[in-house]
């Protein structure tokens, strides 16, 4: 797993003053070039790793840069292992143990092991979905494209897209890339993605605009909602945006939002059935009456 490598190597340098290319790819059994792409991902995540050349040389921490050279505490590798937990919950095998002796074969390590903090990445279908995770990864570091059949609002289409990472964020897998199709970057739901294939041909990677790396600007909040809950909801309201999202009136809970896709919010809203009566905008408490007679047609 690449990220066990990376934090190997990370705590290999930060342990050592210098170590070699060789010697990396003896300890974790992959090849000199994949331990470059290693160094060459470290100094992306922002640790200035640098390469002496000649006799003595070898792979060291920037001088100057503030990092600790001390091994890691016990509370820093809880917080590795409660990650690793995670990761290895998609992963076809979780290698956290043999991580935890890459970092650093001490007492404290072991008993670290015992954090208390479980997290399950996986969803009912974890089958499909490390296959998923696993193919995209490989296609990364190969630099192949991807397609696959995706399923939306308007219905289902074949893409192809440039993958570059495989991300989970809002409580769901995605993978983000460059859809040849749109000829823009996109972020595709790896729940909603089907009869995924790695492409035989390979792509040279584009620079992200800066924008581009904001996922969370997908979500603009245009749709501005007003409405109002029956307090017997609020435990759900809570759930979702926090405790002081509401305001307390004669009338029941006032909840104000904004939103991005329409048919999220029309159904989400229909899911409290009639425990939520919507204010403003009026074209979504029109949409919601005709769904309400909709379903009561069906029943009658």
């Amino acid at each position: 797993m690449k990220l066990d490598r990376l934090l190997g190597i990370l705590t290999l340098l930060i342990q050592k003053d210098r170590v070699t290319a060789p010697e990396l790819a003896e300890k974790f059994e992959v090849s000199r070039r994949t331990i470059g792409r290693d160094i060459d991902a470290l100094c992306m995540a922002g640790i200035p790793v640098v390469t002496h050349q000649g006799s003595g040389g070898g792979i060291s921490i920037a001088e100057g840069f503030k990092l600790d050279k001390s091994v890691l505490t016990t509370d820093e590798l809880a917080g590795i292992i409660a990650a690793l937990k995670g990761i290895g919950s998609v992963s076809e095998q979780s290698n956290v143990e043999r991580t935890l002796d890459k970092l650093h074969a001490k007492s404290d390590a072991v008993i670290s092991m015992r954090e208390p903090v479980i997290i399950d990445l996986a969803s009912h279908y974890k089958g499909q979905l490390t296959e998923k995770i696993e193919q995209i990864k490989r296609a990364v570091l190969e630099g192949r494209l991807i397609e696959f059949d995706y399923f939306y609002e308007k219905g289902q289409s074949r893409r192809r897209v440039e993958p570059y990472f495989v991300i989970f964020q809002w409580a769901a897998w995605y993978v983000f890339g460059f859809c040849l199709e749109r000829q823009d970057w996109r972020m595709f739901k790896l729940t909603r993605l089907w009869n995924l294939r790695s492409c035989d041909e390979c792509y040279i990677p584009r620079e992200i605009p800066p924008d581009k790396r904001d996922f969370n600007a997908c979500f603009t909040g245009d749709i501005k909602l007003t409405a109002l809950f029956d307090p017997s909801v609020k435990y759900q309201l809570i759930e979702t945006y926090g405790l002081d999202c509401y305001t307390e009136t004669d009338d029941g809970l006032c909840l104000e939002i904004g939103f991005t896709n329409r048919d999220y919010l029309i159904n989400w809203l229909l899911g409290f059935g009639g425990k939520v009566k919507v204010l403003e905008p009026q074209d979504i408490a029109e949409d919601i009456k005709k769904a309400a007679e909709k379903i009561l047609s069906r029943y009658q």
